[in-house]
């Protein structure tokens, strides 16, 4: 159970992390030309998607039991793959 409670813990603070790259982008957004500004724009609400998909995945993990952690858990890891690669190619484009 402790396994349990630290990866949803490791992965609920990735997310905190994740919201903030995502206020930084945002704010860079703020100060772009009207089509970079759209290009960012569609850029973010690609990451909040999927900062949504993250989030879903990790509320399945809170409400597993122990017994389903196992499974859930390989899903969950290929959502947060797939989101970090979203986010660093965001970070690396803008």
């Amino acid at each position: 159970m402790a396994d349990l409670e630290h990866y949803k813990a490791k992965l609920n603070a990735q997310l905190d992390e994740w919201k903030a790259d995502l206020d930084k982008l945002k704010a860079k957004a703020d100060g772009k030309s009207a089509d970079a500004k759209k290009e960012l724009n569609e850029a973010i609400d690609a990451l909040e998607a999927k900062l949504a998909e993250g989030k879903g995945k990790l509320d399945e993990l809170k409400n597993a039991s122990s017994e389903a952690f196992d499974s859930l858990k390989d899903g969950a890891n290929k959502a947060w793959d797939n989101i970090t690669d979203a986010f660093d190619k965001a970070k690396s484009t803008f």
